[in-house]
């Protein structure tokens, strides 16, 4: 996997924008970034018209731009070049695509929030414009990386996900757990006793698993868990252990190709992005 030498930070003015920066700071040290790019767009068609006039008279970019920069220069305390970069456009999205492609962006950061609070810019679209890796940071992430929980279905692309891991680990101390959900396959369990069937596709997975880790070269995690939902849905089961558990990263690939689980944008992936998670969710292109 390529190194990550360009982050850009998606802020929205709201409360969760401390954490963000805070949270930049911590990564684009630990990562050794080149550059960190803090960018926010004006949606003036959303500010009322009660407002226009007195809004005329103000220089809107220069105000938010010197708040953000006053912002970041209190909190941001990482040796990184950052900068600043103010746009007024209808979609925030193809923003967001747009400033990618230009500055050359190796990893996205955007702020997970409550219903509650809005939606901030976590969007489906979003998943499926960008090309580069995506992270989505709550207010309650905590700046380590001790635990990471790699979910995996040994498919080919999941392989970037442990990739991204291994250069984790070859900066820091880290517990790299490899988690897989699985299901009886519905059109099987109504002819299968259920305990028979959990022994034989837990038995192949520990097999699939062991030939995926074997031709893979990176450093084999420390931990592997293979997870049945019972009657949960995968992201169910899944996003149950994340809140339970709360380990401090948790990386998916943008695809699988398991018929037993998926990992496919559409699925899991865009199922737990659109979830109030209690940890950061990484999804690796």
């Amino acid at each position: 996997m390529e190194k990550v030498k360009n982050i850009l930070v998606a802020l929205d003015l709201s409360s969760i924008d401390k954490y963000l920066i805070k949270y930049s700071s911590f990564l684009a040290e630990k990562l050794a970034v080149e550059n960190v790019y803090f960018v926010h767009n004006i949606k003036k068609y959303e500010i009322s018209d009660l407002f226009e006039e007195e809004l005329q008279k103000v220089n809107l970019d220069q105000l938010i731009g010197d708040e953000l920069n006053e912002q970041i220069e209190n909190t941001f305390t990482a040796n990184v070049n950052w900068e600043v970069l103010i746009s007024e456009d209808s979609n925030t999205e193809s923003l967001i695509h747009y400033i990618t492609n230009k500055y050359q962006i190796n990893l996205v950061v955007v702020g997970n929030k409550p219903a509650k609070d809005g939606t901030g810019v976590v969007t489906s679209k979003l998943l499926r414009l960008l090309k580069c890796s995506i992270l989505t940071v709550p207010k309650t992430a905590e700046l380590h990386l001790d635990t990471v929980w790699v979910g995996t279905d040994f498919s080919s692309p999941s392989r970037k996900s442990f990739f991204f891991a291994e250069e984790l680990r070859n900066i820091t101390a880290v517990h790299l757990n490899a988690l897989h959900i699985y299901r009886i396959p519905i059109q099987f369990s109504q002819y299968v006793v259920r305990d028979n069937a959990l022994v034989k596709v837990e038995t192949h997975l520990r097999q699939k698993s062991a030939k995926f880790f074997k031709k893979l070269a990176v450093t084999p995690p420390d931990t592997n868990e293979f997870l049945f939902a019972k009657d949960k849905s995968i992201g169910q089961k899944f996003l149950m252990e994340i809140e339970k558990r709360k380990p401090h990263l948790v990386i998916l690939s943008d695809k699988g190709g398991s018929n037993i689980s998926t990992l496919l944008i559409g699925s899991l992936t865009e199922e737990l992005f659109n979830e109030s998670l209690s940890s950061p969710l990484l999804v690796v292109r």
